[in-house]
Protein backbone atom coordinates (compact mmCIF):
# COMPACT_ATOMS: atom_id res chain seq x y z
CA UNK A 1 0.00 0.00 0.00
CA UNK A 2 1.54 3.33 -0.71
CA UNK A 3 1.36 6.20 2.00
CA UNK A 4 -0.94 8.21 -0.51
CA UNK A 5 -3.43 5.29 -0.64
CA UNK A 6 -3.19 4.55 3.07
CA UNK A 7 -3.65 8.59 3.57
CA UNK A 8 -6.37 8.48 1.79
CA UNK A 9 -7.74 5.53 3.87
CA UNK A 10 -7.04 7.25 7.20
CA UNK A 11 -8.99 10.28 5.73
CA UNK A 12 -11.81 8.06 4.70
CA UNK A 13 -11.80 7.26 8.01
CA UNK A 14 -11.64 10.36 9.83
CA UNK A 15 -14.94 11.16 7.60
CA UNK A 16 -16.30 7.94 8.99
CA UNK A 17 -15.82 9.01 12.62
CA UNK A 18 -16.77 12.58 12.06
CA UNK A 19 -20.30 10.88 11.12
CA UNK A 20 -20.51 8.61 13.63
CA UNK A 21 -19.74 11.33 16.13
CA UNK A 22 -21.97 13.74 14.43
CA UNK A 23 -25.53 11.39 13.62
CA UNK A 24 -25.31 9.02 15.65
CA UNK A 25 -23.51 9.95 19.10
CA UNK A 26 -25.38 13.36 18.47
CA UNK A 27 -28.73 11.62 19.14
CA UNK A 28 -27.27 8.80 21.80
CA UNK A 29 -25.31 11.03 23.14
CA UNK A 30 -25.16 14.63 22.89
CA UNK A 31 -29.27 14.94 23.36
CA UNK A 32 -29.71 12.90 26.52
CA UNK A 33 -26.65 15.34 27.90
CA UNK A 34 -28.56 18.41 26.83
CA UNK A 35 -31.47 17.33 28.67
CA UNK A 36 -30.18 16.03 31.63
CA UNK A 37 -31.75 18.05 34.38
CA UNK A 38 -29.55 17.13 37.06
CA UNK A 39 -26.74 18.42 35.60
CA UNK A 40 -25.62 22.23 36.45
CA UNK A 41 -26.18 24.43 33.06
CA UNK A 42 -22.51 25.72 32.94
CA UNK A 43 -21.58 21.50 33.06
CA UNK A 44 -24.01 20.57 30.62
CA UNK A 45 -22.87 23.42 28.10
CA UNK A 46 -19.10 22.95 28.63
CA UNK A 47 -19.76 19.49 28.06
CA UNK A 48 -21.36 20.34 24.84
CA UNK A 49 -19.05 22.39 23.50
CA UNK A 50 -16.02 19.56 24.47
CA UNK A 51 -18.43 17.33 22.20
CA UNK A 52 -17.85 20.02 19.46
CA UNK A 53 -14.30 20.02 20.15
CA UNK A 54 -14.50 16.91 18.68
CA UNK A 55 -16.41 17.31 15.39
CA UNK A 56 -13.88 20.20 14.82
CA UNK A 57 -10.97 18.13 15.42
CA UNK A 58 -12.53 15.12 13.22
CA UNK A 59 -13.17 17.64 10.30
CA UNK A 60 -9.42 18.45 10.61
CA UNK A 61 -8.40 14.74 10.83
CA UNK A 62 -10.26 14.18 7.39
CA UNK A 63 -8.48 17.44 5.95
CA UNK A 64 -5.08 16.89 7.13
CA UNK A 65 -4.45 13.57 6.03
CA UNK A 66 -6.22 14.11 2.28
CA UNK A 67 -3.57 16.57 2.22
CA UNK A 68 -1.13 14.34 2.93
CA UNK A 69 -1.98 12.02 0.68
CA UNK A 70 -1.90 14.91 -1.94
CA UNK A 71 0.94 16.75 -1.18
CA UNK A 72 4.63 15.70 0.45
CA UNK A 73 4.02 19.24 2.05
CA UNK A 74 1.37 17.04 4.40
CA UNK A 75 3.16 14.96 5.67
CA UNK A 76 4.52 16.63 9.04
CA UNK A 77 0.07 17.15 9.59
CA UNK A 78 0.23 12.92 9.24
CA UNK A 79 2.66 12.48 11.43
CA UNK A 80 0.78 14.69 14.27
CA UNK A 81 -2.54 12.88 13.70
CA UNK A 82 -0.81 9.48 13.67
CA UNK A 83 0.62 9.94 16.63
CA UNK A 84 -3.02 11.96 18.39
CA UNK A 85 -5.46 8.90 16.78
CA UNK A 86 -3.90 6.14 19.46
CA UNK A 87 -4.20 8.86 22.04
CA UNK A 88 -7.53 9.06 21.85
CA UNK A 89 -8.37 5.58 21.57
CA UNK A 90 -6.49 4.79 24.46
CA UNK A 91 -8.54 7.59 26.24
CA UNK A 92 -11.79 6.02 24.91
CA UNK A 93 -10.70 2.91 26.79
CA UNK A 94 -9.55 4.73 30.10
CA UNK A 95 -13.09 6.37 30.09
CA UNK A 96 -15.07 3.54 29.14
CA UNK A 97 -13.36 1.63 31.72
CA UNK A 98 -13.83 4.27 34.93
CA UNK A 99 -17.23 4.67 33.77
CA UNK A 100 -17.82 0.80 34.04
CA UNK A 101 -18.69 0.42 30.85
CA UNK A 102 -16.84 -1.80 28.20
CA UNK A 103 -14.47 0.12 25.72
CA UNK A 104 -15.88 -1.53 22.55
CA UNK A 105 -19.75 0.60 23.47
CA UNK A 106 -17.78 3.40 22.34
CA UNK A 107 -17.13 3.44 19.10
CA UNK A 108 -14.19 5.82 19.42
CA UNK A 109 -12.34 3.07 21.08
CA UNK A 110 -12.26 1.32 17.71
CA UNK A 111 -12.57 3.90 15.35
CA UNK A 112 -9.36 5.77 16.34
CA UNK A 113 -7.14 2.60 16.30
CA UNK A 114 -8.51 2.11 12.70
CA UNK A 115 -7.35 5.47 11.84
CA UNK A 116 -4.36 4.85 13.16
CA UNK A 117 -3.83 1.83 11.61
CA UNK A 118 -3.95 3.38 8.58
CA UNK A 119 -2.28 6.53 8.97
CA UNK A 120 1.07 4.60 10.65
CA UNK A 121 1.19 2.23 7.05
CA UNK A 122 1.22 5.60 5.46
CA UNK A 123 4.00 7.16 7.20
CA UNK A 124 5.79 3.83 7.86
CA UNK A 125 5.97 3.98 3.93
CA UNK A 126 7.30 7.11 3.97
CA UNK A 127 10.79 5.92 4.94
Amino acid sequence: MTPSIAFWLASALSFVTFGVHTFVGGVYAARPLLAAPDLPRAARWLNYYCWHITTVLLVYMTGGFAWAALSPQGLSVAWFLTALAPALSVLSVGVALRGGVNPIRFPSTTLFALIFIAAAIGVARTF
